[in-house]
């Protein structure tokens, strides 16, 4: 009786490498062991780049989200004043402000005036977003007071008002011009409520990342914009951000209890969690189509080994008659398949960390071939396509693949360990 072998012995390894390099002429199959390898690579490559490509985009998303706009902003539902008069307005905004302040988690909280207007200059004109806020908050937002392409003095603020780069560039205006503001509900006469036309200082134009935003956006002295919009009863929002984004649903109570009755509250997932669902969902989508490729690719190696097994039947039966059992031929060409596996997918893995790391040059030379049309901020919202690596998408690719790899050997190699040693070597 065969004497049974230590599982994966040194000596299996060494038989399967040999079949693995065998060349045709030799009875190998090197030609569907290079296609294979290279489907596989491929598969892995474009499963890993493509994960980084998606986990790098919803993070540059949501960065451009709550670094520009508020993590949740504090309103009020309409009521009557004292006077008879129905209003939103909140206030003694700053003690509402101090209140929400002193919660734990919350790093600020500003009031803001809010209103949109025209904006006109050169013969131009667009349709503007008015933030009305201090100097010190505008400080303290993200990507506005610390926009790296920001142009001018933002210490100058109270002198001027700060504009988005888009509307800068839409209206042709630059540091230093002036910039003519119209909203309808003006000055109130006996004839009738005039438009109110103010002319304002470009003294500050930042670049929050995102194409909607700078196109849109622009930012005046708190004090100003009450008189500008008529808002002296009190502030229209309060903006909050908080110390961890993602658990702003934990701040609700404690916002609800510091505002006061008939507030309302209005989070940054209420604003964008619908695309970020849709984003997720168009992930898993993107994994299972990919998966699929990577199975296809994976495939290929089961023809290379069944031809291998077909090529090496004498050499089995000769390996049998010699006392190696079913298991030690089993795993001999597992290992054949396994090898082009894990080989495979070492080079996936490396060729699609370089495509994530070289992205942006990546992008660069397709949207020169492109003509310049291959990324539309005004369709994909930002303004570059970036990458991030993450381990949990990599571990899944390389799971993915290997497992796959392991399993398509299976078949194949057990019909090599079933063969008749006799029938193998009847003819021979």
């Amino acid at each position: 009786m065969a004497s049974r072998t230590a599982p994966f012995s040194p000596f299996e390894f060494m038989i399967a490498w040999r079949y693995l390099r065998a060349r045709r002429a030799e009875g190998g199959v090197s030609v569907m062991t290079w296609i294979s390898l290279i489907g596989i690579a491929l598969g892995v490559m474009a499963l890993v780049a493509t994960m980084a490509v998606r986990a790098g985009f919803r993070a540059e998303f949501v960065d451009t989200i709550l670094g520009a706009n508020a993590h949740v902003s504090v309103s009020r539902a309409t009521y009557v004043d004292e006077n008879g008069v129905s209003t939103s307005a909140i206030v003694n905004p700053e003690g509402v402000a101090a209140k929400i302040r002193a919660i734990p988690g919350v790093t600020r909280a500003a009031p803001i005036i809010r209103g949109q207007a025209m904006a006109t200059a050169n013969d131009r004109s667009n349709v503007a977003e008015v933030y009305g806020i201090s100097l010190a908050d505008l400080k303290t937002i993200p990507r506005v007071g610390g926009s790296d392409d920001a142009l001018g003095d933002i210490g100058r603020f109270e002198e001027g008002i700060a504009v988005g780069s888009g509307i800068a560039r839409d209206l042709g205006i630059g540091i230093g011009d002036k910039v003519k503001l119209l909203q309808p509900n003006g000055v109130k006469t006996a004839f009738g409520t005039s438009p109110r036309v103010n002319a304002y200082e470009v003294v500050y134009i930042f670049s929050a990342g995102r194409w909607d935003i700078d196109r849109t956006r622009i930012y005046m002295p708190y004090e100003e914009a009450q008189a500008f919009f008529n808002r002296e009863a009190g502030a229209d929002e309060i903006e909050v951000y908080v110390a961890d984004p993602e658990a702003v649903d934990d701040y609700t109570v404690p916002l609800l209890s510091a505002a006061g009755e008939g507030t309302l509250l209005w989070t940054w997932r209420d604003a964008s969690g619908a695309f970020l669902n849709a984003l997720a969902i168009e992930d898993d989508v993107m994994f299972v189509i990919l998966a699929i490729l990577v199975l296809i690719a994976a495939m290929n190696i089961t023809s290379g080994l069944v031809m291998l097994v077909k090529n090496k039947g004498r050499d089995i039966g000769i390996l049998r008659t010699m006392g190696l059992t079913e298991g030690s031929v089993l795993r001999v060409f597992f290992l054949c398949g396994a090898f082009t596996g894990v080989i495979g997918t070492v080079a996936g893995v490396i060729l699609g960390c370089l495509v994530a790391w070289n992205i942006d040059g990546i992008m660069s030379a397709v949207n020169y071939l492109s003509g310049g049309g291959a990324w539309d901020p005004s369709i994909r919202g930002i303004y570059r396509l970036p990458a991030e690596l993450r381990l949990w998408d990599v571990g899944r690719a390389v799971g993915l693949s290997l497992i796959l790899s392991f399993v398509v050997t299976i078949f194949p190699a057990r019909r090599a360990a079933r063969m008749n040693p006799v029938e193998a070597l009847r003819y021979e």
